[in-house]
Order: structure tokens, then sequence, then C-alpha cells
């Protein structure tokens, strides 16, 4: 178990991947879709882990990566590097808060079946530019302590359970939760460009603290 990486389960799931899950809780049929949508997300999120580990490792093979505690290793550099990538977007999507709006596809998924249920949970982490760079830390960081793909299982299940809560709070408490989620969605959508600001401020203590 490598628990430094745990943390960066959170920015995994935070922005439109957790809006998706709770979109998913309000529709009909609501735990099949979000079932399936699961079920993509840890196929993604499994799969994105095996890759970024190769490509760590390719890395790793082509320069030496150095160790977590030198500052000026390589590996470090790169955590660096997309540290930066981060804080531009947050910087980015703060300029644009007056005209920001959530992304179009959010709003066709109170019709979504099982299918395009799994098909958004792979995608809505395959594409995201912050869930890759989230998966390239873990890569690098995990090459770094010579660790395979074991010591990332509980941060794939954390990210999964994370993904689970809005499934989870409807089963425990269906009726407050039918009524409280629906709120919680309208205001997630409202505000996209303050969570997108949160999950970047987010990884970049995480990686600063030396998640």
């Amino acid at each position: 178990m490598d628990l430094p990486i745990l943390p960066l389960a959170i920015t995994m799931m935070a922005g439109p991947q957790i809006i998706s899950a709770i979109i998913f809780v309000t529709v009909p049929r609501a735990t099949r879709v979000s079932l399936a949508f699961l079920c993509g997300v840890a196929l993604a999120v499994t799969a994105g882990v095996l890759v970024m580990l190769l490509v760590a490792h390719l890395l790793g093979n082509a320069v030496h990566l150095g160790s977590e505690s030198d500052k000026g290793s390589v590996g470090n550099i790169i955590k660096y590097v997309l540290v930066g990538l981060l804080a531009l977007l947050a910087l980015k999507n703060w300029r644009g808060r007056e005209t920001a709006e959530p992304p179009k596809w959010l709003g066709t998924l109170m019709s979504a079946d099982a299918r395009r249920a799994f098909t958004v949970g792979l995608l809505v982490i395959a594409l995201m530019p912050s869930d890759l760079i989230v998966l390239l830390t873990v890569g690098v960081h995990l090459e770094q302590r010579h660790s395979g793909f074991a010591a990332a299982l509980p941060f794939i299940v954390l990210t999964v359970l994370i993904a689970a809560l809005p499934l989870l709070l409807r089963s425990l408490f269906r009726r407050r939760a039918e009524t409280a989620m629906p709120a919680v969605r309208d205001w997630m959508n409202q505000h996209s460009w303050l969570i997108n600001i949160g999950v970047c401020v987010l990884f970049i203590v995480l990686v600063l603290s030396g998640a």
C-alpha cells in the first residue's frame, strides 16, 4: 500500500466526474445506471494507472528519475511541471468565471441508459486533462519508489468509492437524498468553474506537500 498517493483519489473525481455521478442517481433506474458508471470509472482508472506506470517506467529507463527526497530529481521536476500546468488551468478558469458554463454533455446525461453511463465513466477519466495529470503523477511516484501496480490498488479502490458516494448516500438516505441530490447537482453545474479551480489547488497542495 502506498499511502501518500491516496489523497490524489479525491482530485480524480472532483469536477464533472462527481457531477456525472450525482446526475446518474437522479435518473430513472438510478441504481443500474450508476453501477454501470462505476464500472466505467473502475476500468478507466485501472487502465490509466497501468499505462502511466509504463510511461513512468520508460522515462525511468531513459532518464534517472531520482528519489522523492531529492527536490532537484528529474521525477520531482516532472511533478513540478504538472503542478505548473494545473496552476495555469486554475488561472484560466478564474479568468473565464464570468462566462463559464458547464460542459454541454452534462445536460444530456439525464436520459442516459446503462450503456451510456458506462461510456461516460470511461471517458470522464480517460479524457480529462486533470485526471491524466494525476495518473501520471501516480505513475512517477510509484516508479520513484520502485513500487508495482499492487501499490496503486488502494488509490484505485478509493477513487471508485468516491465515485460511488452519491449512490451510497441515495441508498442510505433515500428520501432525503432524492430531495437534496437535484439541488446539489444544479449548484455544481452552475459553479463548475469554482470546482475546477478547487481541484487544481487541491492537487497542487498535495503534490507540493509530498503526496
